[in-house]
Parts: C-alpha cells; sequence; structure tokens
C-alpha cells in the first residue's frame, strides 16, 4: 500500500503533467459523476495536492475532485496519441490538450465543492498531512499529548489517520527505529526531549521519504548494504524488511513482530521494551 510519500509524489506528477491546464474533456466511469463530466470542460486545473492516502485535483471555479487510490488504483500520465499499456478498467479520464490523466481501477472518486471538504466522511477524519499542512515539529508534539493520543501505544498510534495523516507500515517501523523507542511506548511516558525526537522523526523521514523516492536509511549505512550486494529492497530501509540482518548500529538481528495486525521490525537492543 502506497504511504503519505507515494502519494504526494503522485500528485505533484500529476500537477506537472495538467497544471495550470485547462481541460478540453473530462470523463468519468461513474454514473454519479457522468452528468457533470461536461461542466468541467474549460476549467483550469489550478493544483494537485494530497492528504494521507488521497489525491486532490483543484479546479479554478472551486471544485475538487477527490480520489482514493486505495489498493489497486493508479494514475498514468499520456498523450493523446498513445493509450497506456494496462489490462486495468479506466475509471476517470482528464484531457488537456494533447495531454492526458487516466485514474485506473479506483472506486473511491467523488466531486467536491472546496468549501465542504471538512464534510467528507474519509478527509474529515484525518489529521494533518505531513508534507502538505506545513505541520511543524511543534505541532506533532502538541498532538501526541493530546488526551486522545498520548495514552496509547505507538505501535499502533502511528498508523492512526487522525492523528497526522501519510504515516504507513514502512514510516512507522523506520520512525520508531531512528527514535530508538520501542512499539509499547506511550506519548505520556516519555521525556520532553523524546517526544520532541519522535516528532522529529515522523516529520524527517516522511520528507526523505517523498525526496528520495522511498529511501529512508541513512546514506553510509544503505551504501554498507549495497557492498555487501543486498538489494534495494533491503538497503533502502534501516529497519524494515531486514529481518534476520544486523542492526547497523549495534549489529544484533532485526526481528520481525506482528502489532496492530501489521508487520513491524525492530532491533531488540536499540528499541528495548
Amino acid at each position: 500500500m502506497p504511504e503519505g510519500p507515494e502519494i504526494r509524489r503522485a500528485a505533484d506528477a500529476l500537477h506537472d503533467h495538467i497544471g495550470g491546464r485547462r481541460l478540453d474533456d473530462a470523463w468519468f466511469a461513474f454514473p454519479e459523476l457522468a452528468d457533470q463530466a461536461g461542466s468541467l470542460i474549460g476549467r483550469e486545473v489550478r493544483a494537485v495536492d494530497s492528504w494521507g492516502k488521497a489525491l486532490l485535483t483543484r479546479l479554478d471555479d472551486g471544485r475538487v475532485l477527490y480520489s482514493h487510490n486505495q489498493l489497486y488504483g493508479v494514475w498514468k500520465l499520456h498523450d493523446s496519441e498513445r493509450e497506456p499499456d494496462t489490462q486495468r478498467s479506466l475509471r476517470v479520464r482528464l484531457t488537456a490538450g494533447n495531454r492526458m490523466a487516466s485514474l485506473y481501477s479506483a472506486s473511491d472518486v467523488s466531486l467536491w465543492e472546496e468549501g465542504r471538504l471538512h464534510e467528507h466522511p474519509f478527509l474529515s477524519r484525518l489529521g494533518p498531512d505531513l508534507l502538505t499542512h506545513d505541520v511543524t515539529v511543534d505541532t506533532i508534539v502538541e498532538r501526541l499529548m493530546d488526551p486522545r493520543w498520548r495514552g496509547r501505544r505507538l505501535g499502533g498510534l502511528l498508523l492512526d489517520q487522525s492523528l497526522v495523516a501519510g504515516l504507513g507500515n514502512y514510516l512507522r517501523s523506520e520512525i520508531l527505529f531512528f527514535a530508538a523507542l520501542s512499539h509499547r511506548s506511550r506519548p505520556i511516558d516519555l521525556s520532553d526531549d523524546k517526544r520532541r525526537e519522535l516528532a522529529e522523526q515522523m516529520l524527517a523521514l516522511t520528507r526523505r521519504s517523498y525526496e528520495t523516492g522511498g529511501v529512508t536509511n541513512r546514506d553510509d549505512w544503505a551504501a554498507a548494504d549495497r557492498r555487501e550486494g543486498r538489494s534495494r529492497r533491503r538497503w533502502r530501509f534501516a529497519a524494515f524488511e531486514r529481518e534476520g540482518l544486523p542492526c547497523h548500529r549495534c549489529e544484533r538481528r532485526i526481528e520481525k513482530l506482528s502489532v496492530a495486525s501489521r508487520r513491524l521490525y525492530r532491533c531488540p537492543s536499540c528499541q528495548p521494551d
């Protein structure tokens, strides 16, 4: 499942492809949207951004096309003379000049007035997006100590999109590893300095993954793994999917657990319970 950094990169690509351009055509597979397709013609795509795992395509008349890729959805960007080579089902197509953006396999698509996005059944439950909403370390620290979240164990809390939006399974393992925290820890149990370090890692690793295309590992540690001949799947992360490999800090073997019904990887020495 793509996490916040991957969705934000997809939003950036979509914005670069059709952002600032007027739509010459729009097509929807969904009957409730098909009747509105004509009203999008001539509208300029003002911006494309993300909120958690949702993409928001903002038009110049104040409307927003909401789309959530879920597990299988994907936007394909192409020109009008070249159809994507795929067996997926086309759900949405936006055309601007000779540029096309086609959404395949997604089922959660809707059109909203920007001023009513807070009423959206999914978006209304999300916390601020770590890459879109100018979130600061102080903001995260404050949210960690909110009564709704301060007593919850980090192994489940970091996957809760109501705290902050965009974190997923690989980021959870990486954040806890770099913060040297157990998944059993709770925000209320941490010192002020440790809480701040956790918030810093949440923000920094999300940004690093976005900027590097999914790499959260330290450069020197990744280089050491590459010299050992390990695959990108192993060297892109410091802990996630490195079960049985030595910890970069202490050389204890990374172990794999199931926490909140998802896999979690940790160093039992650097992250003791």
